[in-house]
């Protein structure tokens, strides 16, 4: 593919154009709280270059699933508070995202001054399935940027989707890959072309079937995957244990055993917990017992146990596989890291990325949340990515919309 930069439209001159940029502001929120400003931090640096060149910056994003109306729960307002706060210029929120709001906002913006549009999710045309719908979307949001705007994508985490704010108006302007995109991209080319080895992946996260594309597409391609989470308990049955309450997904139970069939014939290693940290009940003061993976239901707890973390063997078996390897990407935490009793795993890896020398990717959505919940910095991985599902459907070998518009 071949894209059009930022760098080359700051060249031609954006002092006293409107540029339309669409940005990654879809942070988790405790209340009005932003808990992990990492994506508002992310979106910063596109907006400055764009602010320091003089633009007027016009700026989409989403938080959340609204149902395709307003909703209060989901305002960007929370988010771009943080982003004001952290950018050191003005950056403010229209009412709406197209009305009267909105275009009164943008026609009175100055150069070098930032407008976040309203969540464009309060649109329904914004997902929409039809074409124009969502053209018709796009077309309202192109107007505000009058007759010389340009488009920049810098939501790498949104390009997976063929939505209005997306897809649609790099259709219909100037179109330019943003930075945060650009070094995204170049990440994951690293891991699906001249890896270095052994590639080792760590797959984690509460279902086995949110991830059967992107493993079916990695065998044969990493040595080794390491297999934690909720969708552990999954493998352990496709290996003929029983799980007792543990999440379980019975109908993906053939597909991981053929899976794991062809990956020994590819040379891939499956490696599946040898122990398990199994709780009463799911809380975070629920008593818990460490076992061997295929005693879960010889747990004191029987067949009531729930397994909620992988064990310390488990976790220094991986780490040792991670310090080990030249490339290492991980997606999906250990166990339940929002609790303390279950978070070990999950902080193994985490220290274990930390300490090997190879390249280490950490695949965005909850893999990025837990390093920063548990105090590890950015900087002590290769790169925290902010696309979590546009990360795996690119590792599935899909098509992405909102980056193949862009392709000049």
């Amino acid at each position: 593919m071949t894209f059009h930069t930022l760098n080359e439209l700051i060249a031609e001159g954006v002092r006293g154009r409107y540029i339309l940029v669409r940005s990654d502001l879809n942070v988790p929120l405790d209340g009005s709280t932003v808990t992990d400003d990492g994506r508002i931090k992310a979106s910063l640096p596109v907006l400055a270059k764009l602010k320091d060149a003089g633009a007027r910056v016009l700026v989409t994003a989403h938080l959340g699933r609204p149902k395709g109306a307003p909703e209060e729960k989901y305002s960007l307002r929370p988010a771009v508070d943080r982003l004001a706060e952290l950018a050191g210029f003005k950056v403010t929120l229209a009412a709406d995202t197209v009305g009267d709001a909105a275009k009164a906002a943008a026609a009175s913006l100055q150069d070098g001054e930032a407008l976040v549009l309203e969540n464009v999710r309060f649109d329904a045309r914004e997902t929409s399935k039809d074409d124009a719908e969502r053209g018709a979307f796009a077309d309202e949001l192109v107007a505000l940027t009058g007759s010389n705007g340009a488009y920049v994508d810098d939501a790498f985490g949104a390009v997976h989707r063929k939505h209005a704010s997306v897809y649609d108006v790099a259709t219909r302007l100037p179109s330019y890959q943003g930075d945060l995109v650009h070094t995204e991209v170049e990440v994951l080319r690293k891991l699906t072309t001249d890896t270095q080895r052994p590639y080792v992946v760590v797959l984690g996260g509460s279902k086995v079937s949110d991830k059967l594309a992107v493993i079916n597409n990695l065998i044969g391609k990493a040595d080794t995957i390491l297999v934690g989470g909720g969708m552990l308990f999954t493998f352990l049955a496709a290996q003929g244990h029983k799980v007792a309450s543990s999440l379980l997904e019975e109908d993906q139970i053939p597909v991981v055993q053929e899976y794991l069939k062809r990956a020994a014939d590819a040379g891939t290693e499956f490696v599946v917990p040898t122990d398990v940290v199994v709780a009463e009940k799911f809380a975070a003061d629920a008593a818990h017992e460490t076992v061997a993976a295929d005693a879960i239901e010889g747990s004191s707890f029987g067949a009531q146990g729930i397994g909620l973390d992988i064990g310390p063997e488990t976790a220094a078996a991986f780490a040792e596989r991670i310090k080990g390897a030249r490339t290492v990407f991980w997606n999906g935490p250990m166990g339940v890291f929002e609790f303390e009793a279950f978070s070990a795993g999950t902080r193994a890896i985490a220290e274990a990325l930390t300490g090997t020398e190879g390249f280490t990717v950490v695949g965005g959505g909850d893999s990025a949340a837990a390093v920063r919940t548990l105090g590890f910095a950015d900087d002590q991985f290769g790169h925290i990515s902010t696309g979590g599902g546009a990360s795996l459907e690119y590792l599935e070998g899909k098509e992405l919309p909102g980056l193949s518009v862009l392709d000049r």
